[in-house]
């Protein structure tokens, strides 16, 4: 009925990576996601892990 669950070390990884970026950038850099025109890093961050999940589940999509 649905399909099998990923259990991927790798996606667990790269999300765990990326939180901490998320928390690591706010606290000590002060990002704010929103800030885009002073602040382009978190949007460029955002934007990588968006197209890696595309790419993540797209592969898990054909296999």
């Amino acid at each position: 009925m649905f399909p099998k669950r990923d259990t991927s070390s790798i996606g667990t990884l790269v999300g765990v990576i990326m939180v901490v970026i998320a928390i690591g950038g706010s606290v000590l850099f002060g990002w704010e996601w929103s800030a885009f025109p002073s602040q382009p890093v978190p949007l460029a961050i955002g934007v990588l892990a968006a197209i890696a999940a595309v790419v993540v589940t797209v592969r898990s999509v054909r296999s």
